[in-house]
């Protein structure tokens, strides 16, 4: 029997996991979960990675434990899947640190993601800003990690981490699984609702602009009500018609049904009537999500106990390889 392929993913628990985040990634971590005999996924909270930009520690600590119920919400099952925090598994930091040492400043300078955050932050340019792409390398060759779902934002990460394996491999013979990219079915590209040119950002200052998936049903409603459109009244997919083009988008994805259908009855029938109807769905698609959430922070003890597993499991494999690479590196033993 052919071995399972190991998929490895992570999310900061940074603002809020939103429509796009659902419809563009979760859905497809859903779907990788289920195809139990061909994957053995592993989802990670990277709650050391935003570190790089200043927290607030009560709110970062509430938020992270939200993000968890809300990952389980969505239907992660940790009996399929293991879900975890990555500061719980110390072993990220160690072998970032032994990566490290294997990483060419020049290498980690060029990386386009600490380029475009240190113009955007040059008060709190840091170590860690610089040193993210090998914290996430460290997470990636833990697990022995085979295939990595990846955008075209963290492509060259990716790329810097498969040239860390290869330099350790080739050093002290073959220790860490060389991972690929996994490029998943998209799904649909959700843009803001106060910007439809930009993609939807969980980190979005803009509250309007972003739908959370715990967000209260009235709340839905009503972002989805003042989303920008355009000055015309007819309903259809066409270039120019950004906002339409982007509800449209968000009414086939929760619905199932195509673009052209939706187009088709709602093409007369007024911007209003339309908005109301995809708020409607988005409002039905989200429901059960937001009702699974609040019983799951309703029982913290449960959580916790979900989360100590979780940790268990993961630490349980990462210790595995940290311990190869120590002996291959020719540290003492614990």
């Amino acid at each position: 029997m052919e071995k399972k392929k190991t998929v490895y993913s992570g999310i900061q628990p940074t603002g809020c996991l939103t429509l796009g985040n659902y419809i563009g990634a979760i859905r497809n971590w859903l779907k990788l979960q289920e195809e139990l005999e061909e994957y053995f996924c592993i989802y990670s909270i990277v709650d050391l990675h935003a570190l790089t930009t200043r927290q607030n520690p009560a709110l970062f600590r509430k938020t992270a434990l939200s993000f968890f119920a809300q990952l389980l919400a969505v239907g992660l099952d940790p009996e399929k899947s293991i879900l975890y925090f990555q500061s719980h598994v110390p072993q990220h930091a160690e072998l970032t640190w032994v990566l490290n040492c294997f990483t060419y400043v020049g290498e980690a300078g060029r990386m386009t993601q600490f380029k475009e955050k240190s113009r955007k932050h040059k008060d709190n340019i840091n170590m860690g800003l610089m040193s993210y792409p090998v914290l996430m390398a460290a997470d990636i060759l833990l697990y022995q990690t085979d295939l990595v779902p990846v955008g075209i934002d963290q492509k060259q990460h990716l790329e810097l981490t498969r040239d860390i394996a290869m330099r350790f491999n080739a050093a002290y013979s073959p220790t860490f699984t060389i991972p690929q990219p996994y490029i998943p079915k998209t799904g649909a590209k959700i843009c803001s609702l106060s910007d439809p040119t930009a993609k939807m950002s969980k980190s979005d200052p803009d509250e309007n602009a972003t739908i959370s998936i715990i967000d209260p049903p009235q709340a839905i409603m009503n972002k989805i009500k003042r989303a920008v459109t355009d000055c015309e009244s007819v309903v259809e997919y066409r270039e120019g018609k950004h906002g339409i083009n982007n509800l449209l988008t968000i009414f086939s994805a929760v619905s199932g049904r195509s673009i052209e259908d939706i187009a088709d009855e709602y093409r007369n029938k007024g911007y209003a009537a339309f908005k109301n109807a995809v708020g409607e769905a988005v409002v039905e698609e989200l429901r059960p999500i937001r009702e699974r959430y609040e019983k799951l922070m309703a029982d913290k003890e449960y959580l916790m106990q979900v989360i100590r597993s979780g940790d268990e499991k993961a630490d349980r494999i990462a210790r595995r390889t940290l311990s190869k690479v120590y002996r291959k590196i020719g540290l003492v033993e614990r």
